[in-house]
C-alpha cells in the first residue's frame, strides 16, 4: 500500500512539473520567433536551435529563463554578425531583464515598444547599424541601470525623457549623429545644491534628474550648446568631438558643425551688424544689367537641375522596386525603396507551383526538414529527379529585404557548377499562395558529406547519419 502511495505521489509530482514546463507564455515564444524571422543573415548559425515548433525556448542559444522556467529574463547574443531588424514584438517579453545584442549588424530603428519592458535593467545595442531617433519611450524603462547605444547611426536630439530613469548609472551614446543640446531640464533653469540634486520649476525631465548617473559618454556627435553643470563632474572626454561651447574639450571644427552651433546661441555683434547693413546697401545699389544677368543665370541653372531630376526619375522607373519595411507601420514615410535589377533572374528557370506540386506528389514526399524549410523529392515529367526546398515563412513576415536576399541567392546558386555541389535547376516564386522554393537536381548518389562521413553505412541509414 505504501509503495502504491509513493508511486502515486511520484506520478503526481511528475504531472505537475510537466504542466509547469508547458505553461510557457505563448506571446514570449511568438516574440522570439518574430525576432528570428526578422534576422535575414546568421553566418555563425547561432539561431539554428531556435525551433519555432518548440514551446519551451529556455534551451535556445542566448536565452536565459527564470528558475521556474516560466519566463525569458535575458537575451544575450553578442558578436555574432547577425544582420536584420529589431522586432517590436520584443516589447511583449514582459519579464525581460537584459537585452544585449552588441557588435552585430542590426539595421533600422530602435522600436519604441522596448519602452514597455518595466523590468529591463540592461539595454545594450552598441556597435550595430541602427538609425533614426532614440525613442522617448525609453524613458519608461523604470528599472534600467545601463543603456549602451554607442557606435550606431542614431540621429535626432537627446530625449529629455531619459531623465525619468532614476536608477540609470551608465549611459553611452557616443559615436552617433545626435544633434541639439544636452537636456539638463526642459527650461535649462535650475539651482544646484549638491551634485545630483537640483531644483527646478518645470515638471518635465532632463538628465540632471538622473541622480544615480555615474558614467556617461556623449562624445563624437553633433551636440550644441553648453555642458550642463550637473554633468561637469564627468571626464572632459565624455563630451569631445561635438559642437559644444566648451574650452577644455576638443570639439569639431566649425566647418563640420555649420552655422547652427554658433548662430543659434549668440546674438550678432555690432561689427557683424554693420557688415550686414553694408551688404544690404550694396545689394540694393546693383545696376539693372547685373540683376538681369543673375536672373538669367538662375533660370538656366534651375532648368538644368529639372532636366537632371527628370532623367533620374525616368531611369528609376525603368527598374522594378521593392519596399523594405525598416519600421513596421502603415505610414508610407517609414519605408525605404530599394531598386533591384529586373534582369537578375532572367537566365534562371522559373517553375510554377502547380508543376512542382505534380512532380512532388502533392508535396507529400517529404525527405527532410528544418525549422525554416521543408525538402520534397519529386520527378519532373520526362525529366530528372528533383529536390525542392520550400521556405517556411508567413507572407506578412516576408520583408522586402528578404525578397532581395532570396533573389540574389538564387542568382548566385545558378552560377555555381561543381560536381560536389547540388545543381540548381530553378526556382518558384508566387504570391497566391505565397511560395518561395528552390529546385535542385536530386543527388541520388548521396551528398559530399555522406561520402566523407558515412562511407560504410547502408543507403537506408544515410539520412540518419546526415542528421
Amino acid at each position: 500500500m505504501m509503495a502504491y502511495i509513493y508511486l502515486l505521489l511520484l506520478f503526481l509530482s511528475y504531472g505537475v512539473s510537466l504542466v509547469t514546463s508547458r505553461s510557457f507564455p505563448s506571446d514570449e515564444v511568438m516574440a522570439l520567433t518574430t525576432f528570428k524571422e526578422d534576422i535575414y543573415e546568421d553566418p555563425h548559425l547561432v539561431l539554428s536551435n531556435w525551433n519555432v515548433l518548440d514551446s519551451d525556448p529556455c534551451e535556445w542559444f542566448g536565452i536565459t529563463c527564470n528558475k521556474e522556467r516560466q519566463h525569458v529574463i535575458k537575451i544575450n547574443i553578442s558578436s555574432s554578425s547577425l544582420k536584420g531588424f529589431l522586432a517590436p514584438e520584443i516589447g511583449q517579453i514582459t519579464y525581460l531583464q537584459e537585452l544585449t545584442l552588441q557588435k552585430n549588424k542590426l539595421l533600422g530603428i530602435i522600436p519604441k515598444e522596448l519602452g514597455m519592458l518595466k523590468f529591463l535593467k540592461v539595454l545594450d545595442l552598441g556597435m550595430n547599424r541602427l538609425t533614426g531617433p532614440i525613442p522617448p519611450e525609453l524613458g519608461n524603462l523604470s528599472s534600467v541601470v545601463k543603456i549602451n547605444l554607442q557606435s550606431n547611426g542614431l540621429t535626432g536630439s537627446l530625449p529629455a525623457e531619459l531623465g525619468n530613469l532614476k536608477y540609470l548609472e551608465e549611459l553611452r551614446l557616443d559615436r552617433n549623429r545626435l544633434k541639439g543640446a544636452v537636456p539638463a531640464y526642459s527650461n535649462s533653469t535650475f539651482t544646484a545644491n549638491t551634485r545630483g540634486m537640483y531644483a527646478t520649476h518645470s515638471n518635465l525631465p532632463g538628465l540632471c534628474s538622473s541622480s544615480q548617473l555615474k558614467v556617461a559618454d556623449f562624445s563624437y556627435n553633433f551636440l550644441i550648446g553648453r555642458i550642463p553643470k550637473c554633468l561637469e563632474h564627468l571626464p572632459s572626454a565624455s563630451f569631445q568631438g561635438n559642437c559644444l561651447q566648451a574650452n577644455n574639450t576638443k570639439q569639431r571644427p566649425s566647418s563640420q558643425c555649420g552655422a547652427e552651433s554658433s548662430e543659434s546661441h549668440q546674438a550678432p555683434s555690432p561689427k557683424h551688424q554693420r557688415a550686414e547693413d553694408v551688404a544690404k546697401r550694396m545689394k540694393a545699389s546693383k545696376p539693372a544689367w547685373l540683376l538681369a544677368l543673375e536672373i538669367v543665370t538662375g533660370i538656366m541653372v534651375g532648368s538644368l537641375f529639372l532636366v537632371a531630376l527628370l532623367t533620374a526619375f525616368q531611369r528609376c522607373n525603368s527598374k522594378s522596386a521593392i519596399i523594405i519595411p525598416w519600421k513596421k507601420s502603415g505610414s508610407g514615410k517609414d519605408h525605404v525603396v530599394v531598386y533591384i535589377d529586373s534582369e537578375l533572374l532572367k537566365d534562371v528557370t522559373k517553375f510554377s507551383r502547380q508543376e512542382l506540386e505534380v512532380a512532388c506528389e502533392d508535396f507529400s514526399n517529404i525527405i527532410g526538414s528544418s525549422p525554416d524549410s521543408l525538402v520534397y523529392k519529386g520527378t519532373m515529367k520526362g525529366g530528372p529527379e528533383i529536390a525542392v526546398i520550400s521556405l517556411c515563412i508567413k507572407e506578412e513576415r516576408w520583408t522586402g529585404y528578404l525578397e532581395l536576399y532570396y533573389q540574389r541567392e538564387v542568382a548566385e546558386l545558378a552560377r555555381l557548377n561543381h560536381e560536389n555541389i547540388g545543381k540548381l535547376l530553378g526556382y518558384c516564386r508566387e504570391s497566391t499562395p505565397f511560395t518561395r522554393m528552390l529546385v535542385f537536381e536530386y543527388a541520388s548518389n548521396g551528398t559530399l558529406y555522406e561520402h566523407l562521413h558515412c562511407k560504410h553505412t547502408s543507403s537506408l541509414a544515410r539520412f540518419t547519419c546526415n542528421g
